[in-house]
Protein backbone atom coordinates (compact mmCIF):
# COMPACT_ATOMS: atom_id res chain seq x y z
CA UNK A 1 0.00 0.00 0.00
CA UNK A 2 2.80 2.27 0.61
CA UNK A 3 4.71 1.55 -2.12
CA UNK A 4 1.60 1.99 -4.23
CA UNK A 5 1.06 5.84 -2.93
CA UNK A 6 4.67 6.22 -3.56
CA UNK A 7 4.31 5.21 -6.96
CA UNK A 8 1.07 7.63 -7.82
CA UNK A 9 2.51 10.71 -6.17
CA UNK A 10 5.90 10.00 -8.47
CA UNK A 11 3.11 9.98 -11.66
CA UNK A 12 1.52 12.69 -10.16
CA UNK A 13 4.77 15.01 -9.90
CA UNK A 14 6.16 13.50 -13.28
CA UNK A 15 2.95 15.30 -14.91
CA UNK A 16 3.25 18.26 -12.48
CA UNK A 17 6.65 18.88 -13.80
CA UNK A 18 6.11 18.27 -17.43
CA UNK A 19 2.71 20.37 -17.61
CA UNK A 20 2.90 22.81 -15.02
CA UNK A 21 3.34 26.35 -16.90
CA UNK A 22 3.23 25.09 -20.40
CA UNK A 23 -0.19 23.52 -20.76
CA UNK A 24 -2.89 26.17 -19.76
CA UNK A 25 -5.58 23.10 -18.51
CA UNK A 26 -3.10 22.50 -15.18
CA UNK A 27 -3.57 25.78 -14.11
CA UNK A 28 -6.43 23.99 -12.10
CA UNK A 29 -4.15 21.47 -11.20
CA UNK A 30 -1.36 23.62 -10.21
CA UNK A 31 -3.76 25.68 -7.68
CA UNK A 32 -2.92 22.62 -4.67
CA UNK A 33 -1.26 24.46 -1.67
CA UNK A 34 2.73 24.15 -2.56
CA UNK A 35 2.92 22.85 1.00
CA UNK A 36 1.67 19.68 -0.33
CA UNK A 37 4.51 18.91 -2.14
CA UNK A 38 6.41 18.49 1.49
CA UNK A 39 3.68 17.40 2.96
CA UNK A 40 3.16 14.00 0.87
CA UNK A 41 6.03 12.71 0.26
CA UNK A 42 7.30 13.34 3.85
CA UNK A 43 4.00 11.57 5.09
CA UNK A 44 4.98 8.79 2.76
CA UNK A 45 8.31 8.27 3.54
CA UNK A 46 6.92 8.12 7.94
CA UNK A 47 4.85 5.23 6.60
CA UNK A 48 7.75 3.24 4.59
CA UNK A 49 9.93 3.79 7.90
CA UNK A 50 7.27 2.43 10.05
CA UNK A 51 6.67 -0.63 7.74
CA UNK A 52 10.12 -1.03 6.26
CA UNK A 53 9.35 -0.82 2.64
CA UNK A 54 12.94 0.63 1.32
CA UNK A 55 11.80 1.36 -2.17
CA UNK A 56 8.68 3.35 -1.16
CA UNK A 57 10.91 5.37 1.04
CA UNK A 58 13.49 5.99 -1.91
CA UNK A 59 11.30 6.70 -4.05
CA UNK A 60 9.41 9.61 -1.46
CA UNK A 61 12.45 10.81 -0.83
CA UNK A 62 13.34 11.32 -4.77
CA UNK A 63 10.04 13.27 -4.92
CA UNK A 64 10.65 15.34 -2.18
CA UNK A 65 13.96 16.00 -4.12
CA UNK A 66 12.72 16.58 -7.54
CA UNK A 67 9.48 18.64 -6.12
CA UNK A 68 11.10 20.98 -3.43
CA UNK A 69 11.23 24.16 -5.72
CA UNK A 70 7.19 23.68 -5.67
CA UNK A 71 6.42 23.29 -1.85
CA UNK A 72 6.92 27.34 -0.98
CA UNK A 73 9.02 26.56 2.35
CA UNK A 74 11.16 28.92 2.64
CA UNK A 75 14.21 27.52 3.93
CA UNK A 76 16.78 30.07 4.25
CA UNK A 77 14.34 31.28 7.35
CA UNK A 78 16.56 28.90 9.02
CA UNK A 79 20.21 30.34 8.47
CA UNK A 80 21.70 32.90 10.40
CA UNK A 81 21.36 36.49 9.09
CA UNK A 82 18.08 35.96 7.45
CA UNK A 83 16.32 38.69 7.92
CA UNK A 84 18.57 39.98 5.82
CA UNK A 85 18.15 39.53 1.49
CA UNK A 86 22.38 39.39 1.38
CA UNK A 87 22.97 35.94 3.27
CA UNK A 88 26.61 36.74 3.52
CA UNK A 89 25.42 38.63 6.58
CA UNK A 90 27.25 42.58 5.53
CA UNK A 91 25.63 45.27 6.89
CA UNK A 92 28.05 48.03 5.83
CA UNK A 93 27.20 50.21 2.65
CA UNK A 94 29.72 49.18 0.55
CA UNK A 95 29.87 46.94 -2.30
CA UNK A 96 32.46 43.84 -2.45
CA UNK A 97 35.30 46.57 -3.74
CA UNK A 98 34.58 48.76 -1.08
CA UNK A 99 32.77 51.33 -2.89
CA UNK A 100 29.59 53.11 -1.79
CA UNK A 101 26.58 51.02 -2.92
CA UNK A 102 23.44 52.46 -1.16
CA UNK A 103 20.75 55.53 -0.85
CA UNK A 104 18.88 55.66 2.40
CA UNK A 105 15.51 57.75 2.86
CA UNK A 106 15.70 57.07 6.72
CA UNK A 107 17.65 54.97 9.13
CA UNK A 108 16.39 51.54 7.48
CA UNK A 109 16.99 52.63 3.95
CA UNK A 110 13.58 53.50 1.59
CA UNK A 111 10.55 51.35 3.10
CA UNK A 112 7.79 50.06 0.71
CA UNK A 113 4.36 48.36 1.26
CA UNK A 114 2.75 46.82 -1.57
CA UNK A 115 -0.96 45.50 -1.02
CA UNK A 116 -3.95 43.99 -3.41
CA UNK A 117 -6.64 45.92 -1.25
CA UNK A 118 -9.54 43.84 -2.66
CA UNK A 119 -11.48 45.84 -4.62
CA UNK A 120 -10.34 49.48 -3.23
CA UNK A 121 -12.63 48.96 0.50
CA UNK A 122 -16.02 48.55 -1.50
CA UNK A 123 -18.76 48.42 0.78
CA UNK A 124 -16.41 49.17 3.58
CA UNK A 125 -15.73 52.38 5.38
CA UNK A 126 -13.07 54.54 3.77
CA UNK A 127 -11.96 56.41 6.95
CA UNK A 128 -11.15 52.95 8.27
CA UNK A 129 -9.48 52.02 4.81
CA UNK A 130 -7.37 55.36 4.89
CA UNK A 131 -6.64 55.46 8.17
CA UNK A 132 -5.23 51.82 7.81
CA UNK A 133 -2.74 53.20 4.58
CA UNK A 134 -1.46 55.61 6.85
CA UNK A 135 -0.70 53.47 9.53
CA UNK A 136 1.67 51.66 7.12
CA UNK A 137 4.41 54.80 7.05
CA UNK A 138 5.83 53.68 3.92
CA UNK A 139 8.28 55.66 1.75
CA UNK A 140 6.51 54.24 -1.27
CA UNK A 141 2.75 52.57 -1.58
CA UNK A 142 2.52 50.18 -4.13
CA UNK A 143 -1.35 49.15 -4.00
CA UNK A 144 -3.24 46.86 -6.76
CA UNK A 145 -7.09 47.40 -7.78
CA UNK A 146 -7.61 50.61 -8.06
CA UNK A 147 -11.52 49.87 -9.18
CA UNK A 148 -14.69 49.03 -7.50
CA UNK A 149 -17.48 46.43 -8.38
CA UNK A 150 -16.18 42.96 -9.32
CA UNK A 151 -19.24 41.44 -10.95
CA UNK A 152 -19.57 38.63 -13.61
CA UNK A 153 -16.04 39.32 -14.46
CA UNK A 154 -16.32 42.92 -14.84
CA UNK A 155 -14.95 45.70 -13.42
CA UNK A 156 -15.25 49.71 -12.94
CA UNK A 157 -13.08 51.99 -12.86
CA UNK A 158 -12.85 54.66 -9.46
CA UNK A 159 -11.87 57.93 -9.04
CA UNK A 160 -10.16 58.29 -5.36
CA UNK A 161 -7.07 61.04 -6.33
CA UNK A 162 -8.26 63.82 -4.82
CA UNK A 163 -8.60 61.89 -1.47
CA UNK A 164 -5.68 60.07 -2.12
CA UNK A 165 -3.58 63.61 -2.01
CA UNK A 166 -5.52 64.80 0.60
CA UNK A 167 -4.62 61.74 2.62
CA UNK A 168 -0.80 61.51 1.28
CA UNK A 169 0.22 65.46 1.02
CA UNK A 170 4.32 65.08 0.37
CA UNK A 171 3.84 62.26 -1.90
CA UNK A 172 3.60 61.89 -5.60
CA UNK A 173 1.02 60.05 -7.10
CA UNK A 174 0.71 58.00 -9.61
CA UNK A 175 -2.24 55.87 -11.24
CA UNK A 176 -3.28 53.44 -14.22
CA UNK A 177 -3.96 49.88 -14.99
CA UNK A 178 -5.87 49.77 -12.08
CA UNK A 179 -3.38 50.45 -9.78
CA UNK A 180 -1.65 52.77 -7.82
CA UNK A 181 2.08 53.84 -6.13
CA UNK A 182 2.27 56.58 -3.64
CA UNK A 183 6.20 57.94 -3.22
CA UNK A 184 7.89 60.68 -1.36
CA UNK A 185 10.53 60.32 -4.09
CA UNK A 186 9.60 62.05 -7.28
CA UNK A 187 8.84 60.10 -9.93
CA UNK A 188 11.28 60.53 -13.51
CA UNK A 189 8.88 60.87 -16.68
CA UNK A 190 5.28 59.59 -16.70
CA UNK A 191 3.65 56.43 -15.14
CA UNK A 192 4.38 53.41 -17.65
CA UNK A 193 1.34 50.77 -18.40
CA UNK A 194 3.25 47.40 -18.72
CA UNK A 195 1.00 44.88 -20.74
CA UNK A 196 -2.93 45.89 -19.44
CA UNK A 197 -2.51 44.74 -15.30
CA UNK A 198 0.73 46.23 -14.30
CA UNK A 199 2.20 49.81 -13.81
CA UNK A 200 5.79 50.99 -13.56
CA UNK A 201 7.14 54.37 -12.50
CA UNK A 202 10.82 55.25 -12.11
CA UNK A 203 11.74 56.92 -8.73
CA UNK A 204 14.51 59.76 -8.00
CA UNK A 205 16.28 58.49 -4.88
CA UNK A 206 19.25 60.69 -4.18
CA UNK A 207 21.18 60.53 -7.38
CA UNK A 208 19.79 57.60 -9.01
CA UNK A 209 16.83 55.63 -10.50
CA UNK A 210 14.26 52.92 -8.91
CA UNK A 211 12.05 51.66 -11.16
CA UNK A 212 8.98 50.29 -9.03
CA UNK A 213 6.88 47.79 -10.78
CA UNK A 214 3.09 47.44 -9.60
CA UNK A 215 2.25 44.00 -10.68
CA UNK A 216 -1.70 42.48 -10.79
CA UNK A 217 -1.42 39.34 -12.72
CA UNK A 218 -5.37 38.10 -13.57
CA UNK A 219 -6.91 34.65 -11.31
CA UNK A 220 -6.67 31.37 -12.81
CA UNK A 221 -10.34 30.97 -13.12
CA UNK A 222 -13.98 32.20 -12.09
CA UNK A 223 -15.56 29.94 -9.48
CA UNK A 224 -18.12 28.01 -11.69
CA UNK A 225 -18.94 24.31 -12.48
CA UNK A 226 -16.34 22.96 -13.85
CA UNK A 227 -18.34 20.26 -15.92
CA UNK A 228 -19.93 23.52 -17.84
CA UNK A 229 -17.99 24.09 -21.25
CA UNK A 230 -17.89 27.88 -20.37
CA UNK A 231 -15.78 26.86 -17.31
CA UNK A 232 -13.24 25.91 -19.44
CA UNK A 233 -13.45 28.29 -22.27
CA UNK A 234 -13.07 30.79 -19.40
CA UNK A 235 -9.86 28.85 -17.89
CA UNK A 236 -8.63 29.47 -21.51
CA UNK A 237 -9.10 33.11 -22.24
CA UNK A 238 -7.56 34.03 -18.55
CA UNK A 239 -4.80 31.90 -19.25
CA UNK A 240 -3.90 33.50 -22.69
CA UNK A 241 -4.97 36.95 -20.87
CA UNK A 242 -2.02 35.82 -17.98
CA UNK A 243 0.71 34.68 -20.63
CA UNK A 244 0.00 38.18 -22.07
CA UNK A 245 1.22 40.07 -18.81
CA UNK A 246 4.01 37.79 -18.08
CA UNK A 247 5.36 38.51 -21.62
CA UNK A 248 4.97 42.23 -21.46
CA UNK A 249 6.59 42.52 -17.32
CA UNK A 250 9.18 40.66 -18.66
CA UNK A 251 10.00 42.26 -22.02
CA UNK A 252 9.82 45.40 -19.78
CA UNK A 253 12.17 44.41 -17.11
CA UNK A 254 14.98 43.39 -19.77
CA UNK A 255 15.26 46.55 -21.56
CA UNK A 256 15.79 48.28 -18.08
CA UNK A 257 18.53 49.56 -17.35
CA UNK A 258 17.84 50.86 -13.60
CA UNK A 259 17.37 48.66 -10.43
CA UNK A 260 14.37 47.63 -10.12
CA UNK A 261 11.56 46.37 -7.24
CA UNK A 262 9.23 44.35 -8.73
CA UNK A 263 6.42 43.27 -6.41
CA UNK A 264 2.40 43.13 -6.09
CA UNK A 265 -0.51 40.08 -6.82
CA UNK A 266 0.89 37.74 -9.17
CA UNK A 267 -2.04 35.13 -8.44
CA UNK A 268 1.00 32.68 -8.68
CA UNK A 269 2.04 30.40 -6.16
CA UNK A 270 5.41 28.24 -5.62
CA UNK A 271 3.77 25.48 -7.00
CA UNK A 272 2.70 27.29 -10.69
CA UNK A 273 4.68 27.58 -12.84
CA UNK A 274 4.24 30.96 -14.58
CA UNK A 275 6.44 32.38 -12.21
CA UNK A 276 9.68 30.38 -13.11
CA UNK A 277 8.95 33.16 -16.22
CA UNK A 278 10.70 35.67 -14.35
CA UNK A 279 13.89 36.44 -15.23
CA UNK A 280 17.17 34.70 -13.65
CA UNK A 281 18.96 37.91 -12.34
CA UNK A 282 15.80 38.81 -10.25
CA UNK A 283 16.74 38.13 -6.42
CA UNK A 284 12.85 36.92 -4.71
CA UNK A 285 12.78 39.10 -1.76
CA UNK A 286 11.98 35.78 0.60
CA UNK A 287 15.55 35.46 1.47
CA UNK A 288 14.74 38.18 4.11
CA UNK A 289 11.70 36.95 4.97
CA UNK A 290 12.15 35.18 8.95
CA UNK A 291 8.92 32.99 7.89
CA UNK A 292 9.56 28.99 7.20
CA UNK A 293 6.03 28.81 5.33
CA UNK A 294 5.32 32.40 3.63
CA UNK A 295 1.65 32.83 2.45
CA UNK A 296 -0.37 35.70 1.75
CA UNK A 297 -3.81 34.89 1.26
CA UNK A 298 -5.75 34.05 1.92
CA UNK A 299 -5.69 36.89 4.85
CA UNK A 300 -9.22 35.90 6.32
CA UNK A 301 -8.47 32.47 7.05
CA UNK A 302 -6.84 31.36 10.17
CA UNK A 303 -5.07 28.55 7.95
CA UNK A 304 -2.80 30.21 4.98
CA UNK A 305 -1.36 28.18 2.68
CA UNK A 306 -0.54 30.10 -0.62
CA UNK A 307 2.00 32.56 -1.32
CA UNK A 308 0.58 34.55 -4.12
CA UNK A 309 2.02 38.31 -3.71
CA UNK A 310 5.64 38.28 -4.29
CA UNK A 311 8.41 41.14 -4.26
CA UNK A 312 11.75 41.00 -6.57
CA UNK A 313 14.86 43.46 -6.52
CA UNK A 314 17.48 43.73 -9.80
CA UNK A 315 19.92 46.20 -11.17
CA UNK A 316 21.39 46.55 -7.85
CA UNK A 317 18.73 46.90 -5.91
CA UNK A 318 18.50 44.71 -2.57
CA UNK A 319 16.08 44.04 0.14
CA UNK A 320 17.16 44.65 3.93
CA UNK A 321 13.91 43.36 5.21
CA UNK A 322 10.75 41.41 4.02
CA UNK A 323 7.54 40.43 5.93
CA UNK A 324 4.10 40.44 5.64
CA UNK A 325 1.47 42.22 7.91
CA UNK A 326 -1.96 41.58 8.93
CA UNK A 327 -4.62 43.75 6.66
CA UNK A 328 -6.96 44.14 9.63
CA UNK A 329 -9.70 42.52 7.77
CA UNK A 330 -9.75 45.06 5.10
CA UNK A 331 -8.48 42.29 2.18
CA UNK A 332 -7.94 39.25 1.43
CA UNK A 333 -4.54 39.75 1.41
CA UNK A 334 -2.31 40.28 3.53
CA UNK A 335 0.78 43.77 3.03
CA UNK A 336 4.35 43.03 1.98
CA UNK A 337 6.28 45.00 3.74
CA UNK A 338 9.83 45.29 2.68
CA UNK A 339 12.84 47.80 3.03
CA UNK A 340 15.31 48.51 0.17
CA UNK A 341 18.64 49.52 -0.67
CA UNK A 342 19.57 51.03 -4.17
CA UNK A 343 22.43 51.91 -5.88
CA UNK A 344 23.84 55.74 -5.06
CA UNK A 345 24.05 56.46 -8.87
CA UNK A 346 22.73 54.85 -11.90
CA UNK A 347 21.70 56.13 -14.91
Amino acid sequence: MVLSCALVWAGFLALHLALNGRWWPWLAVSLIPPVTFAAVPLAVLACAAATGGRGAAALAAGCLLAGWSQNGVNTRALLPGADRADLSGRTDHTDLGGRPRRARAGDGGPRLVSWNTQHWNQGGDPDRFYAFLRGLTADVYVLQEYLNGFEGGEVWDIDDEERLRASFPGHHLAVGNNSVTLSRFPSVGPPTPVGACSLRVDLRIGDGILSTYNVHIPVQLTVMNPLRPAFLRDMRRRAAARDREYAALVADLRGNPHPVVVTGDFNTSAAIGDIRRMPASLRDAIGACRSVLPASWNARARLRLWRIDWAFTGGGARVGSYRFRDAQGLSDHLVQELTLTVPRENH
